[in-house]
C-alpha cells in the first residue's frame, strides 16, 4: 500500500533522522536522488541546458546540489535564484564549483527557461500555501509552455502538500522527484494532475513517516487479499445476496447497470426490487427479482439504493431502516435523510455513501468547485455529517471512512473516459456486491473503485467507452489483481 503522510509528520520524523545522521546527509541523499531522475529524464546529459529555479528553502538547495552534479557530468547549468540573498548557501558554492552559473534577475530568465532541455522546480517547499509569488508566475508560465521536461522538487511548488489544493498559480510538472515519504497532495486532485509522473527517493525514512498516514492507496496486491473467494463449502447464499433498488419507469437503464456491477462483485446472488423488473431480467435472468418492496423481497447481506430512483422516498426510506450494510448513491443521496443515515452509524450498521461533485456540493450547501479544489475536506466532512463512509467520485475517487478520522483511500485507477452515463450506476453494483460479501464499507468502497477503474481502462484503450462494456471488463480486471497477488 502506498502511503502519504502530513507536512508536519514527515517533518518530525526528517528531524529526527537528521539528529542521528552527519551533517546534511539528507540534503545530499535527496540531491543523489533527484539529479539520477534528471539524468534518466535527459537520457544524454552532457550538453543539455538545465534551468534550476530556486527559492530560498531546502528545496532550493536539493535543487543547487543537484545541479551541480550535472554540471559535474557536463551539463550547462544555469541557477536562477527568486530571492538572492536567501539562496542556500552549501548548494550555492557547490553549484559555482562544478561550473554552473547564476542569475539573479528572475525577471531576465524567461527566455533562458523556455529554451531549456530541463527544468528544476525547487521554489517552495512542501510547507509552502497558496499560490506562486507573483515573481514566480512567469517563469512557471515559461516553463510549461518550453521545449524541456519540468522535474519538480519533493512537490510541484503552489500545491498544497497535505490536501491537493491549487490556489493560485503552480508549476505543472511532468515529473516530481518527492523525498522521505509521499504526501497527500501528490495523490489526490489537483495537485496529482500538477505533479505528472512521481518517482520516490528513500533518503533513509524508508517510505514511512511514522505516526498515521494521512491518504492511503491500496495497490494490486493489497486489493487481492481482499477480494472474496468462495470456499469449497460455498454456495451462492453463503457468499452472500446483494439487494439492488433501483430504476424507475424513466431510468430503468439505472437498474440494468447496476445489477451488471453486482452481478461481477462476489456475491452469490443478486435481488432485483423495483419497477425495471423486466428490462432487468431481459439482460440479466439470473436475477432474482420481486415486486414486493425492499422489507419482503426476501433475505439479503447488503442492499444496494438509489440509481435512478427518482423521487421514491419510501424504498429509500425502507432500505436505510434495514440492519444490514447499504450504499446509497444517485437519487438516493438526494432523498436520504440525514437523521436516518447518522442513526444506522451511530448503531454501527455499515452505510457507504457514493456522491460524484455535484451531488456532494448539494449535501454540504457548498459550490460544486468547492468540492473538486478541496476533495479530501470535502469527503471527511460529508463522512463526519453522516457518520457513513464515504466515496467520492471524480478525477481523484477518495474513499473515507465513517465519522471522517483515519486515513482517506485515494484510487490510483481509472481513466477520464469513465465519465460517461451509467459508469457510477455499475460502480454502485459492484460496492454493493462486495459489501454483501461481507468486505467493511471502506474496504468495499476502495476494491469497487478499483477495479471499476481498471475496467474502465481495459474497455476504453484510449477510445470512448460505454457503462456496459465497463461492466463487462471487470471480470478480467478481478482476474488481473489476482494474478499479479500470487
Amino acid at each position: 500500500m502506498r502511503t502519504a503522510y502530513s507536512v508536519e509528520t514527515v517533518r518530525a520524523a526528517e528531524r529526527e533522522l537528521m539528529a542521528r545522521s552527519p551533517e546534511g546527509a539528507l540534503m545530499q541523499r535527496a540531491a543523489a536522488g533527484l539529479a539520477a531522475a534528471c539524468a534518466d529524464v535527459l537520457g544524454r546529459v552532457y550538453g543539455s541546458r538545465v534551468v534550476l529555479l530556486v527559492g530560498s528553502g531546502d528545496n532550493g538547495g536539493d535543487a543547487l546540489y543537484a545541479g551541480a552534479r550535472l554540471a559535474r557530468r557536463g551539463a550547462r547549468v544555469r541557477a536562477v535564484l527568486l530571492a538572492p540573498g536567501r539562496a542556500h548557501a552549501g548548494g550555492l558554492a557547490a553549484l559555482r564549483r562544478a561550473g554552473g552559473s547564476v542569475v539573479s534577475d528572475a525577471g531576465g530568465a524567461v527566455g533562458l527557461v523556455e529554451q531549456a532541455d530541463l527544468v528544476v522546480d525547487g521554489i517552495v517547499g512542501i510547507g509552502g500555501k497558496g499560490g506562486l509569488r507573483e515573481a514566480a508566475v512567469p517563469l512557471a508560465e515559461a516553463a510549461r509552455r518550453g521545449r524541456g521536461v519540468v522535474v519538480a522538487v519533493d512537490l510541484p511548488s503552489g500545491v498544497d502538500a497535505d490536501t491537493g489544493e491549487v490556489r493560485g498559480a503552480a508549476v505543472r510538472a511532468d515529473v516530481t522527484v518527492t523525498f522521505g515519504a509521499y504526501k497527500p497532495g501528490l495523490l489526490i486532485d489537483p495537485g496529482r494532475e500538477y505533479a505528472g509522473v512521481v518517482r520516490f527517493v528513500d533518503i533513509g525514512l524508508g517510505g514511512r513517516a511514522g505516526g498515521s498516514p494521512r491518504a492511503e492507496a491500496l495497490q494490486h496486491a493489497d486489493v487481492a487479499r481482499l477480494l472474496p473467494v468462495p470456499g469449497a463449502e460455498s454456495d451462492k447464499y453463503r457468499r452472500g445476496v446483494v439487494g439492488i433498488a433501483a430504476g424507475s419507469a424513466r431510468y430503468p437503464g439505472a437498474a440494468v447497470l447496476a445489477v451488471g456491477g453486482a452481478l461481477r462483485g462476489g456475491a452469490g446472488a443478486v435481488r432485483y426490487v423495483g419497477p425495471a423488473g423486466g428490462a432487468v431480467l431481459a439482460r440479466y435472468p439470473e436475477t432474482l427479482v420481486s415486486e414486493r418492496g425492499p422489507a419482503r423481497a426476501g433475505r439479503v447481506q447488503a442492499w444496494v439504493v438509489g440509481p435512478g430512483a427518482g423521487d421514491d422516498a419510501a424504498t429509500v426510506g425502507e432500505v436505510l431502516a434495514a440492519d444490514v450494510p447499504v450504499l446509497i448513491d444517485a437519487d438516493g443521496l438526494r432523498l436520504a435523510e440525514v437523521g436516518a443515515v447518522r442513526g444506522r452509524g451511530l448503531r454501527g450498521v455499515p452505510t457507504l455513501m457514493t456522491p460524484h461533485a455535484g451531488e456532494a456540493a448539494a449535501l454540504l450547501g457548498v459550490e460544486r468547485e468547492e468540492v473538486e479544489s478541496g476533495r479530501l475536506a470535502a469527503a471527511r466532512e460529508l463522512a463526519a455529517r453522516y457518520e457513513a463512509a464515504v466515496l467520492l467520485k471524480g478525477s481523484t475517487t477518495v474513499v473515507a471512512e465513517a465519522g471522517g478520522g483515519g486515513a482517506v483511500r485515494v484510487n490510483p485507477t481509472g481513466t477520464p473516459w469513465l465519465a460517461t452515463a451509467g459508469s457510477g450506476d455499475v460502480l454502485s453494483g459492484l460496492g454493493g456486491s462486495l459489501l454483501a460479501a461481507g468486505l467493511s464499507a471502506v474496504d468495499a468502497g476502495s476494491v469497487a473503485a478499483y477495479l471499476h477503474g481498471l475496467a474502465g481502462r481495459f474497455a476504453a484503450e484510449g477510445a470512448p467507452v460505454a457503462a456496459e462494456d465497463v461492466a463487462g471488463r471487470i471480470a478480467e480486471a478481478w482476474r488481473s489483481v489476482v494474478g499479479a497477488g500470487v
